[in-house]
């Protein structure tokens, strides 16, 4: 199916858009290439995205830096042992009614009713409060009194973990981590990057992010990647990639068998598809490439991938397996083999 003249001109002015939203973000970020990108897809895809990496990459900035060119509501949340569920969702105050004098309560909303939700160290709070920011994020609402509260649109959630620091803390469990589109490695910049930073941050000049897009363009940006075509091949691509991770299938590679306890679920299909049409569309086109797919398949398989005694023994690492996994599956192999 082709799509809309209308379409076409949307998906054009989606890759000029992202080129001066990168633009704008220059002012203040050095580096981070990829994080930039798959933010941006993350976000033209409806999902939510993990930061993995140490402090002081500039995570915060970035974030906040996004927003204001995105002209989204942003708000910070500092994980901690002590947070409770209404610390984030908010919570019924008794209030008095100053006509009436009669007192009820009132509910006082959370700093989840946002637009884009930094959740700063996700893995240092306990589960009951991991787990009511994780349900606003995929149900896109908070349930309080009988009442239901429906979250801004559009809304986002990044949340950040230090590799580092592990004492005290609370790893989310793997049916958690599946409802984060992307999880994102941010790197140590190299040597020329960290170098125009420090030029940059210890200057008096205070760079002005400028707006470029805002919420209702974001929104129709959205269902504008929602309608890129794909073609069955893609599909198949997709599936076959997620399928092989999986040991108990039967074609999947002796390595995956060996090296993988559990592979990636239903979601990830999907994902790939979500996140491959909206790198398509940021880069103005109306087709999803096979290319597509295989740049999105690490940041959406490394953190649904359970890896075995065996692959942890010889320090393989998620990343490295689905690259030789991507490595075995050609691409041109996809259009070979049709679902049965």
């Amino acid at each position: 199916m082709a799509p809309e003249t209308d379409d076409i001109q949307a998906v054009e002015n989606l890759g000029i858009a992202r080129d001066a939203i990168v633009k704008e973000l220059r002012k203040t970020i050095m580096g981070m290439e990829d994080v930039i990108d798959q933010l941006l897809i993350a976000i033209f895809a409806r999902g939510h995205c993990l930061l993995v990496g140490v402090p002081g990459l500039a995570k915060t900035l970035l974030v906040s830096s996004l927003a204001e060119t995105m002209a989204l509501g942003f708000k910070r949340i500092q994980f901690t042992p002590d947070l409770m569920p209404s610390d984030i969702t908010g919570t019924e105050l008794l209030q008095e009614d100053p006509e009436t004098h009669q007192r009820k309560f009132m509910f006082q909303k959370g700093p989840v009713f946002t637009n884009l939700l930094l959740a700063d160290e996700i893995n240092r709070t306990p589960p009951k409060t991991q787990a009511a920011l994780l349900e606003a994020m995929q149900e896109k609402r908070v349930s309080s009194g009988g009442e239901e509260y429906k979250l801004d649109a559009p809304f986002f959630v990044l949340a950040t973990q230090n590799p580092i620091e592990q004492e005290g803390t609370y790893p989310l469990p793997e049916a958690q981590l599946d409802r984060f589109l992307f999880n994102i490695q941010v790197k140590y910049p190299s040597y020329a990057e960290e170098l125009d930073i420090m030029r940059s941050v210890t200057s008096d000049v205070v760079p002005v992010v400028n707006k470029v897009i805002d919420a209702k363009q974001i929104l129709e940006f959205q269902h504008v990647v929602r309608r890129i075509p794909v073609a069955d091949p893609i599909f198949e691509y997709a599936a076959r990639i997620v399928r092989a991770t999986r040991p108990d299938e039967d074609d999947a590679p002796e390595f995956v068998k060996k090296m993988i306890s559990w592979g990636a679920g239903p979601r990830a299909s999907l994902n790939l598809i979500l996140a491959g049409k909206a790198r398509a569309a940021l880069r103005g086109r109306c087709h999803v490439s096979e290319e597509d797919i295989r740049e999105v398949a690490i940041p959406i398989l490394r953190h649904r991938i359970v890896t075995s005694f065996a692959a942890r023994s010889a320090g393989m690492t998620t990343d490295a397996l689905v690259k030789r996994l991507l490595d075995e599956l050609a691409p041109s192999s996809a259009s070979q083999k049709k679902s049965s």
